[in-house]
């Protein structure tokens, strides 16, 4: 027969020319005699679906291998390293501070060094200057004499050479040299009266102090003293009488 002949085994082909599959869509069990639900199959099969789901992530989670605990000496190990890496910031900063004050003390020892090296070479010049203001006092700076000594004068005030001392200033012992004192009416303080040498600086580096006449005020003792000379003491007015 020809369906036989489909279904036999030796011609390889059973699998795909199996017969008719037959579902049993009854609803009365035969067996049981009972209705059958088909949304109680439905739930059946799904929770059996979810089951297999449930077991399948479980076998998963089993496959993933345990993170072993983070062993305490390597703990120990991380918190002194950021220890050292603070200490360590701390060490950068102080040499930092260290570097720029040494660099400001080298600065201004540099300053101070070539302070004084203008001061000794500008120094050796104050007689010529002197030489050409004495010249100048009396109309004699003229010619190329006045050129010159008019160069030199900017170029020692272009190294920070400053002239002072003038008639009126207030006396300042640490910048002027007094040679004398004079009694002055009408002042308050001591003056300068007179300049017999200006006197040189260089910053706050005085070269040559200014030799001047000082002023001194007068007060009210002198005119005191001679009133008292005038008048005759009792001694001399004893005297007197006794004669």
């Amino acid at each position: 027969m020809a369906l036989s002949d489909k279904s036999d085994p030796d011609t390889g082909d059973g699998d795909q020319n199996q017969g008719p599959v037959i579902r049993d869509n009854r609803r009365i069990d035969p067996e049981t005699g009972e209705v059958r639900d088909p949304e109680a199959k439905k739930a059946e099969e799904a929770e059996v679906s979810e089951e297999d789901e449930a077991t399948e992530v479980e076998a998963e989670v089993e496959d993933i291998p345990e993170v072993p605990d983070t062993p305490e000496s390597v703990v120990s190990e991380a918190i002194n390293a950021d220890e050292r890496v603070v200490e360590l910031t701390n060490d950068i900063k102080r040499v930092q501070a260290e570097y720029s004050n040494y660099r400001k003390r080298v600065e201004r020892d540099r300053v101070a060094v070539r302070e004084v090296a203008t001061a000794q070479v500008v120094g050796e010049l104050l007689p010529v200057l002197d030489d050409i203001g004495r010249a100048r006092e009396h109309d004699e700076l003229n010619g190329g004499f006045k050129a010159v000594g008019e160069a030199l004068e900017a170029t020692v005030t272009k190294l920070g050479l400053e002239k002072y001392g003038e008639q009126g200033d207030e006396f300042d012992p640490n910048v002027h040299e007094a040679l004398t004192l004079v009694p002055v009416p009408n002042i308050s303080a001591q003056t300068v009266i007179e300049v017999f040498q200006p006197g040189y600086r260089i910053g706050e580096r005085i070269l040559r102090p200014a030799r001047v006449v000082v002023g001194e005020p007068m007060g009210d003792e002198p005119e005191t003293a001679e009133a008292a000379a005038d008048e005759p003491t009792d001694s001399t007015e004893d005297g007197e009488d006794k004669k």
